[in-house]
């Protein structure tokens, strides 16, 4: 019997998660934007959670929302709010996918996702570009 080689799985460090959330509150306060940031591992387990100053008290539960369903998925969680609004409905009775909007960005290293951040309080698109300010410090 030939014993396989398994591979090894590369994890977010709390160090950074500190690096990714700072780089993601510094590009939401430097364009004014009251957001909260999520963090969570390749399980969609949560690390980190802030709300901004004066980020709606509902964003601190979509944000952890968009990161859970992009890590999962390994894709942003754009991805299934298109699959939704181009008419595959049916999508929304996916089990454990609650943040099917835009704002969750997974981490990618070398193929292996490693977690997600997920953003919640402007535009959907602004979401995005605070999580991607975010990853972009690793």
């Amino acid at each position: 019997m030939q014993i396989k080689t398994m591979k090894p799985q590369i994890q977010l460090e709390l160090e950074d998660v500190k690096r990714i959330a700072a780089a993601a509150e510094a590009h939401a306060v430097s364009k004014g934007w009251a957001v909260s940031i999520a963090i969570v591992d390749a399980g969609g387990h949560l690390l980190w959670l802030q709300r901004l100053d004066g980020a709606a008290p509902i964003s601190a539960q979509i944000a952890p929302a968009k990161a859970h369903t992009a890590a999962l998925g390994r894709r942003e969680s754009k991805t299934y709010e298109d699959m939704i609004n181009q008419g595959r409905v049916s999508f929304l009775s996916a089990p454990g996918l609650q943040g099917l909007l835009e704002g969750g960005v997974p981490v990618l290293v070398d193929g292996q996702c490693l977690g997600a951040v997920g953003v919640s309080g402007v535009k959907s698109s602004e979401d995005v570009e605070i999580a991607r300010a975010g990853i972009a410090a690793l």
